[in-house]
């Protein structure tokens, strides 16, 4: 929790505010009591009226100035509170933008989705219940102890009876309440993902006619968040009874043998009144110790969670080494004996890949799934490091460049087409920050200029909002070709030097990606094409073929027919006429 709560220390001021005025307010209370046995000793019993009326006034007044604090004290609080929360969530969230892929995998969405929600919340709950009743309900009682031992040591001893048992039992309670919500938290994880995964798939779920399965999915995820969380609650449940009938046993033996002291005149009745009533204010507050046991507890299997987040130390976003050097990049590539396999895996997803690719020039890269296509294109921007061998750019090593400056000179265009909530206009400038929504011509016209690259330009200008035109969701509104078209051309947006296409025109239909690739002859960037189409293939300079991580091929089209079987596999089940004619009349 150290870590967490430390972000807390730059509110200290509206901290130690809210702790003075709830101190205050402890005091008033702990004060009355006095102030009831004056007025029953001193005004009551000898009939003086003037005592009545004076310590009546000054209780009156210090229950106002204790409403007053307490007002005061949860305006403190209640800022403390939120500012530290947002702090800690923006903390969160930037750790996790600065994870690499290795690190980001290792957690599952849905639980840092509630990292960042409900745990952030459990811990903000307990920050303003420690500042306005959480810290004052045990000093109210160590408090009611001290008091009562100043009116009557005697009576007061009565109190202590319980003492050792109930300290014992509560810190076992705690103890034992952390596990129970550690798992809960973890529970309610899986539960966020099997909502993520339905929501995300409710075309297909409605498709399949698959509600009511997933349905029973969910209701046996949300079965064991409800078991875990009664079979917690039950046993925090028995936290009160066994506290009030501890406090009630003492309580009971105060009034008896304070009867006696009473009698004899070892005690006046103001004074059995006040260790009464200060039984009474720690009763209460022990009331209160379910609650803060049951918040606490939560908020410490949360905090453990956090943790996991912001102590993430290795594999952080990849720095820069001390060789970066900043010169021009352009867009020549190439891979020199380069593996690759993921952390505590000892199978190579990419195993000894070699291939050059000039500047300006196209390279289609070809296989089956999990042959490694897409691993290899994201070791070019270091989205993750090659286990061995070396990715040259420009002739440099890629660690050897600034992380900036290699990835603004790329454009990646991902297999599954991402958009954000927001205008077409907004989601083709967040490619490029140097291009921004200002209305300034020349932006919006570059916007434009790489839209009609992409060939969406026309659907934009259909729609009656054009370029202002909301996007939903992951681009709900849209079909899966004018997503793809809108990914293109956020990626060419950037004028990259290296434009990276992991098969992202499988929804176009023919005319389109011909045009597609027409436009794109006058880019001045070197490409590489994921795509299972011969016919774009073959509109490549050169072709590289995997197969399980290994390259099994790697040429131009012509090439590739006379060397290599499984290419020829491929263009023979996409059109045996096709064949024929290369094989007869080659190009």
């Amino acid at each position: 929790m150290k870590t967490v709560f430390s972000f807390a220390k730059a509110y200290k001021l509206p901290m130690a505010i809210a702790l003075i005025l709830m101190l205050l307010e402890l005091s008033v209370e702990l004060i009355q009591p006095l102030f009831i046995a004056k007025i029953i000793d001193d005004g009551i019993i000898a009939g003086n009226e003037d005592v009545i009326w004076l310590w009546g006034s000054a209780m009156m007044g210090l229950a106002l100035v204790a409403f007053l604090s307490g007002v005061i004290n949860s305006y403190f609080a209640a800022h403390a509170a939120q500012a530290f929360a947002f702090d800690l969530r923006q903390a969160l969230f930037g750790k996790i933008q600065a994870f690499t892929m290795s690190t980001f995998l290792r957690f599952p969405t849905s639980g840092l989705i509630t990292r960042l929600t409900s745990d952030v919340t459990m811990v903000q709950n307990v920050l303003f219940m420690g500042l306005r009743i959480m810290l004052r309900a045990p000093l109210l009682v160590i408090g009611s102890v001290i008091m009562a031992l100043i009116v009557n040591v005697k009576l007061a001893l009565f109190l202590l009876i319980g003492a050792p048992f109930l300290l014992v039992f509560l810190y076992l309670m705690a103890k034992k309440g952390v596990g129970y919500f550690s798992g809960i938290q973890t529970r309610l994880d899986r539960v966020n993902g099997v909502i993520q995964e339905n929501l995300q798939a409710v075309r297909l779920v409605k498709a399949y006619l698959r509600g009511i399965y997933e349905t029973t999915r969910f209701s046996k995820v949300a079965n064991y968040l409800r078991s875990d969380t009664v079979r917690a609650m039950r046993l925090m449940e028995l936290i009160l009874p066994v506290l009030l009938l501890v406090m009630n046993v003492s309580l009971m033996a105060v009034l008896w043998f304070g009867a006696f002291e009473v009698r004899d005149g070892g005690a006046q009745v103001g004074e059995l009144v006040a260790v009464v009533n200060y039984a009474m204010r720690m009763t209460g507050a022990f009331s209160m110790f379910a609650f803060i046991i049951v918040a606490f507890s939560r908020a410490k299997a949360s905090s453990e969670r956090m943790e996991e987040v912001l102590l993430a130390n290795e594999n952080l976003e990849i720095q820069d080494s001390e060789e970066a050097q900043v010169r021009p990049l352009e867009g020549e590539l190439e891979f020199r004996n380069v593996s690759f396999n993921y952390p505590r895996s000892e199978k190579p997803i990419l195993d000894n890949i070699s291939f050059k690719v000039s500047q300006g020039e196209k390279l289609a890269i070809m296989g089956a799934t999990g042959s490694g296509k897409s691993t290899l294109l994201n070791l070019i921007p270091r989205i993750f490091e090659a286990s061995s061998g070396e990715i040259l750019v420009s002739g440099m090593e890629v660690r050897e460049w600034p992380l900036k400056d290699l990835r603004d000179s790329i454009g990646l265009v991902p297999q599954q087409s991402i958009l954000f909530t927001g205008s077409i206009l907004e989601n083709l400038s967040w490619g490029a920050p140097s291009v921004t929504t200002s209305d300034t011509e020349v932006h919006i016209d570059e916007l434009e200029e790489a839209a009609k690259k992409a060939q969406i330009h026309e659907s934009i200008d259909s729609f009656p909002q054009k370029y202002a035109t909301r996007v939903g969701q992951k681009g709900v509104n849209l079909s899966g070709g004018q997503k793809q078209r809108l990914s293109i051309a956020r990626a060419l947006v950037r004028k990259p030097s290296i434009l990276i296409l992991d098969d992202s025109t499988s929804a176009l239909d023919v005319k389109t990606e011909t045009a597609l690739w027409d436009a794109l002859e006058g880019e001045n960037a070197t490409m590489l094409v994921v795509t299972q189409k011969i016919q774009t293939a073959k509109g490549a300079d050169k072709i590289l073929l995997l197969d399980e991580g290994i390259v099994v091929g790697y040429g131009t089209h012509q090439d590739l027919m006379k060397q290599s079987r499984l290419y020829r596999r491929i263009a023979e089940s996409q059109s045996e006429e096709e064949v024929i004619t290369d094989v007869t009349h080659p190009s």
